[in-house]
């Protein structure tokens, strides 16, 4: 009697384990062609910034690697038609959305409605930002709110918005937009507010990774030098200054990064989170 009394104990604290054993995180795919784990297809994806510069081309790549694309966008005049060239050209659904980041309930709002519009949300991407060149001892509390208010609260608002959809269906993907600049100095432009911003959403993403673990992954990249129009209000002459600095004597066009994008958005990075993927043409490591 004994015997079976210890039996029936031990079977009871193996269905008790089983029963408190937390869930498994960061979803575990199943073990497919390595060309198949970058597919998208069927997926849903969110892009704040998505009209225009690196967020145009994270918009298209995305699309390119087969999911549905939804655009979020502030001022573009352009973003309808954006859209659908890329839902032409790559036989997906996409759709533009207009939000002010900054504005916490209105952002909650639109991507709610968008999850709404598309059945679900898979991918988000965080990208909406700005940048000035201010010496810091000159900066007003306007112009360093207006910095941080976008790159860094912006970038929470949205991503908060989105997790809270991940959170009830259990699964999802965020990646944020950073920049090298969270990682040195840059020169010889003065950004202090950027520079602060940008590093502050790469430690945000490494906490929200660890916090958010049980039901979706969090990522950043970090790209050096694009040559996108956010680079236009510094003077022609710091170019060269810069492909000094660069080993590759080269910034890279936007496009260059679809495929970062797409790796992070993929079952390609299925264990990979918290991470700060640096694209800069080894801008960083002189």
């Amino acid at each position: 009697m004994r015997t079976i009394s210890l039996a029936f104990h031990s079977l009871n604290l193996a269905i008790s384990s089983i029963q408190t054993a937390p869930k498994m995180v960061l979803h575990q795919p199943n073990n497919q062609h390595v060309t198949k784990s970058f597919d998208l297809t069927g997926k849903v994806a969110i892009v704040t910034g998505g009209a225009r510069g690196i967020g145009l081309e994270v918009t298209r790549g995305l699309a390119e690697a087969g999911a549905n694309v939804a655009v979020i966008y502030n001022s573009s005049k352009s973003a309808e038609a954006t859209v659908a060239e890329i839902a032409s050209a790559n036989s997906v659904r996409a759709a533009a959305y207009q939000a002010d980041v900054t504005n916490q309930s209105r952002i909650e709002t639109v991507i709610q409605n968008i999850t709404k519009d598309f059945g679900k949300l898979d991918i988000f991407v965080a990208n909406s930002g700005i940048a000035t060149c201010v010496a810091a001892e000159n900066y007003t509390p306007s112009q360093w709110s207006e910095i941080m208010k976008v790159n860094l609260d912006g970038a929470f608002y949205s991503a908060q918005a989105a997790a809270r959809i991940f959170k009830q269906q259990g699964h999802g993907n965020i990646i944020f937009t950073a920049s090298v600049s969270a990682n040195l100095v840059n020169v010889p432009q003065r950004q202090a507010a950027y520079n602060a911003s940008k590093a502050g959403v790469v430690q945000l993403a490494k906490c929200l990774s660890v916090e958010w673990v049980d039901f979706c992954r969090v990522n950043c990249i970090s790209p050096g030098f694009i040559a996108t129009d956010i680079l236009d209000i510094h003077p022609e002459e710091w170019r060269s200054k810069w492909y000094d600095m660069i080993p590759a004597k080269r910034m890279a066009q936007a496009y260059e990064l679809k495929g970062a994008y797409v790796f992070c958005a993929s079952d390609a990075s299925s264990y990979m989170t918290g991470a700060d993927l640096i694209v800069d043409g080894g801008y960083t490591l002189p």
